[in-house]
């Protein structure tokens, strides 16, 4: 008989603070105990008190297998993304699970995502979407329209361009089948917030099955330069994409 898979649930966090303690709370362990749960609380280098809600939290969960990480320096967010996954490997867990420390994304889809990841062949990763349910579901969260717009758009060209059907291309609820990134090429890719994205079109690549579940989402403060910055590094990216996938240009990185 098969043990149970074991799961991290890595938290990425940046000046958080006490919105840490929010998205803790709502992890649904007891829907979780068919498998083997560990936390990891990962922050990049925070100047506010976010560390020190993280342990808070330990210290409040000792029944529970958390773990805490500090970047003793920013490192980005592809670059903190990577070095879970890594951990993820080294500690030979069977799925990762990846929580931003915000609360934009609900933990409580965390089973769905693990299902979606394990009901399907090939499935190299699990993603939420916002825009699966309809246009309606994604203002009712309080996405912004200028986001709500942008994110149709660039969805829209990745999918003409990748010739992929996906519905939210811009997603940061990911959940990773580790049996395919045994080979840690995903660290060749970005340390930039375009790391979803080329870690998407890794998979498109690689002929791996990327599932979405309908999500619903919170915003707060929205920073509107770093979604432009963003915005145009994906639209160059997904061109750049097309023209890898089409054999027109070679890219060590997407071997």
């Amino acid at each position: 008989m098969h043990g149970k898979k074991k799961i991290l649930i890595f938290i990425i966090t940046y000046k958080a603070s006490f919105r840490l303690r929010d998205v803790f709370d709502k992890i649904p362990f007891k829907k979780l105990n068919k498998y083997n749960i560990s936390v990891l609380i990962s922050d990049d280098a925070s100047n506010d008190n976010t560390v020190l809600f993280a342990q808070k939290i330990i210290k409040k969960n000792k029944n529970k297998k958390i773990l805490l990480n500090v970047n003793k320096t920013n490192i980005g967010y592809g670059a903190h993304i990577k070095k879970c996954l890594n951990y993820s490997l080294k500690n030979k867990f069977d799925y990762a699970v990846m929580i931003h420390g915000d609360g934009q994304y609900s933990p409580t889809y965390i089973p769905s995502l693990l299902r979606s990841l394990s009901g399907i062949k090939n499935v190299g990763a699990s993603t939420g979407s916002r825009l699966k349910s309809g246009r309606k579901n994604a203002t009712k969260g309080g996405m912004p329209f200028y986001k709500l717009i942008g994110n149709i758009l660039l969805t829209k060209i990745f999918n003409v361009l990748i010739k992929t059907n996906f519905t939210d291309t811009h997603t940061g609820l990911w959940a990773y089948n580790l049996y395919y990134l045994k080979n840690k090429k995903f660290n060749k890719l970005t340390n930039s917030f375009n790391f979803d994205q080329e870690f998407r079109f890794k998979n498109v690549i690689d002929k791996k099955n990327i599932q979405e579940i309908p999500i619903k989402t919170r915003y707060g403060d929205e920073r509107s330069q770093l979604h432009i910055k963003y915005a145009i590094n994906f639209f160059f990216k997904t061109i750049f994409f097309c023209m890898i996938k089409n054999k027109i240009i070679k890219s060590k990185k997407f071997n």
